[in-house]
This record gives structure tokens, C-alpha cells and sequence, in this order.
């Protein structure tokens, strides 16, 4: 299969593109596209087929659930059983935007979808490119992102091509995405309607993964949130509720450890490491912020942005683990960014990069 990189305007996308690209998702196949966190492996989330050739083309377990994308609220109605007020609530508050809700699923979402859960993940991306793709394919498209299961989560197009050149006909290419990691998760399907037709919280609404919008955020507007227990779960009996809280993600070829303390201590354990692996000759890279650049000595070391921008270190989280792959360094080294208002966020995602290799000084 030859896969084509399609040039696409991010805020006003050509229409015959778009058209083009909602004709493959129609017909059942598969094509990468922007939003405003990563790039996603679209195919239609209504279709059993569309699903299977997702899970195929990423390598992706079965029983990973696929978030579903939609471009209007009202889309809800066919795919979700009952819709608690606070989803109402955060949509108005949030979508479109990079938060995931999770409801009980109707009957129209196939189980290849979901996972085999009776619950359907759902959001409505903030991106032109991918809600005309959405309204043009039939309004349910379920978009995993788009690379090889387990590898770092594409932010450009290239990241894409990279991964599943020769498994997918079309990628459209909006350029570098804006936020750069996944969408928050939070589950309502334990909110369910008593036989008075009024609403009961059997279960607080539960963060199964967290992003750019914070806890305090989702707080603010439907009062209190928790985490869930098995948000840093990875045993091979636990059955995810959501994508990414089973399996090992986001992971660079090379291994990469976390090491955290008071700043100048963590960069002179770091320093001595790097010497340590070169006596060995092993090449290490390091990922710093602009506040400790000048401490570093190794062999790459790369600067991830401010601390002052939690974004910037967000954005470019994913592309610097790929680029220390195309490096050929053989070890990484961090430093902790759990002070950071997303420090959730981005910890999440670099922990389970370095399979929870931390190192505290």
C-alpha cells in the first residue's frame, strides 16, 4: 500500500481534500489526521471493520479501548444509553477541546470499538481539520493516535509516516499540533438515572487519565473529581477503562529514566550518569529546561522548553523522544516536571515512557 501525505490548510481545509479523505473513512479505511493534542488513526467507529484495521495497523491489543470523535453534541444521542447533566456541563465548558468523556455505551457502538466494554470514550476534537472530517465521514470517527502501539505519540505528520508509511492510503497533513500530548479522560458511566427519572452519582466522576484540562478545571464545573485507583496500573490482568491505563506507551527506543529531587542535585546524579554510560560507550541524552541548560554535560542534551511555559514542555514532550531515536543515543535522562500546572499530565505520560524508572535525589 502506498500511503499519501496530503497537505491540508489547518484552518480552513480544502474541501476536496477533506471530501477525498472522508471517502476512504466511508468505505472503511483508514486516515491520519490533526488535532489540537496528537495526530489520530481515523476510521469510522460505527463500522466493526473500521476498528479491526485500526487495532491491526497500530499493533494495538484488542482490548485497548478507541476513543470515539464527534463534531456535534447532538451526535451523542445515537451512541451513548443515557446522558447525565454534568456531560452537558463540560461540553459546555470544554468542547470543543481536549477532554474525553466516558459513557454506557448504546447499541450502535460495536464492541470492536470499545474495547469489549459496554462503555463508549468520546470527545469532540478543537481542530477545523478534524471536525470537517468528521461531519464529512459520518459524523463517528474512532481515532487512536496515529503510530505504532507503544512508540511516542505523533505531533507532525512526519511522526506518522514514520510509523505506519505502507498501512494506511492517506494521512492529511495539518502541520505541528498545538498541545501535544492526549486528551484528559473522565468517567460518568457510573452516573446513572433512578426510576424517578432523577440522576445518582453511584460513583464520583473519575479522571482515568489526565491532560491538559486539570482535575481543578473539571472540579470548578462539576464539583468533585478523583483518580482513578488504576490510572498508574500496568498488570497484565487489569482491563483498561481508557486508553493507555493497561499498556506500556509513548516509549523511545532507548531506555529513558526519570530522576527527581532539589534541581542541582538531580543535574550532578544526571552529569554523573552520562559519564558512567560513556565509560561504557554508551551514548546519553538529557532532557533539561532552559532554567538548567548550562548545567548538562552528555552527549545530546536537549532543552524542552521553560518551566515559566508548561505548554512548550508539554508540546514538544513527544517529538524529543523520537528525536533521540533518530540520535542513536542508548540511554535518556529527565528531569521531573510534576511541579508544572499539567505536571500531572506530562508525568503520566513520561513515567509510563520510562516503564516507572525513577530515580530520587
Amino acid at each position: 500500500m502506498v500511503t499519501q501525505i496530503e497537505k491540508i490548510n489547518a484552518v480552513q481545509p480544502e474541501k476536496e481534500k477533506i471530501q477525498a479523505a472522508a471517502g476512504i473513512i466511508r468505505s472503511g479505511g483508514l486516515v491520519a489526521f490533526p488535532t489540537e493534542t496528537v495526530y489520530g488513526l481515523g476510521a469510522d467507529a460505527l463500522l466493526p471493520e473500521g476498528s479491526r484495521r485500526i487495532y491491526a495497523a497500530k499493533g494495538r491489543p484488542s482490548d485497548n479501548p478507541l476513543i470515539v470523535h464527534i463534531a456535534d453534541f447532538g451526535a451523542l444521542d445515537r451512541i451513548v444509553r443515557a446522558l447525565p447533566p454534568q456531560a452537558r456541563m463540560l461540553a459546555d465548558a470544554f468542547w470543543p477541546g481536549p477532554l474525553t468523556m466516558i459513557f454506557q455505551k448504546s447499541d450502535a457502538v460495536p464492541y470492536e470499538t470499545t474495547g469489549g466494554l459496554d462503555t463508549v470514550a468520546v470527545r469532540m476534537p478543537n481542530h477545523a481539520v478534524a471536525l470537517e472530517l468528521i461531519r464529512a465521514g459520518g459524523g463517528y470517527i474512532a481515532a487512536p493516535s496515529a503510530n505504532t502501539s507503544g512508540r511516542p505519540s505523533p505531533t507532525t505528520a512526519a511522526h506518522v509516516y514514520t510509523d505506519l508509511q505502507g498501512k494506511i492510503p492517506m494521512i492529511l497533513d495539518g502541520g505541528a499540533v498545538g498541545i501535544g500530548i492526549e486528551s484528559t479522560i473522565i468517567d460518568l458511566s457510573g452516573i446513572s438515572r433512578r426510576a424517578d427519572g432523577t440522576w445518582a452519582g453511584d460513583e464520583m466522576p473519575m479522571i482515568l487519565r489526565p491532560g491538559y484540562i486539570t482535575g481543578e478545571m473539571l472540579s470548578d464545573v462539576i464539583g468533585s473529581v478523583c483518580d482513578d485507583p488504576g490510572l498508574a496500573g500496568t498488570g497484565e490482568n487489569m482491563r483498561p477503562k481508557a486508553p493507555g491505563m493497561k499498556y506500556r506507551h509513548y516509549a523511545p527506543k532507548a531506555e529513558l529514566t526519570v530522576v527527581s529531587g532539589e534541581p542541582h542535585r538531580v543535574a550532578v546524579r544526571m552529569n554523573a550518569i552520562a559519564e558512567e554510560n560513556r565509560s561504557r560507550g554508551e551514548r546519553t541524552g538529557i532532557i533539561c529546561t532552559e532554567e538548567t541548560r548550562e548545567w548538562y554535560r552528555a552527549d545530546v542534551v536537549k532543552c524542552i522548553g521553560s518551566r515559566g511555559d508548561a505548554d512548550s514542555i508539554a508540546r514538544n514532550l513527544y517529538a524529543f523522544l523520537r528525536e533521540f531515536d533518530d540520535l542513536g543515543v542508548d540511554r535518556i535522562l529527565s528531569e521531573s516536571f510534576a511541579d508544572l500546572r499539567i505536571g500531572k499530565a506530562v508525568m503520566n505520560r513520561l513515567l509510563k515512557a520510562a516503564g516507572q524508572r525513577v530515580i530520587e535525589v
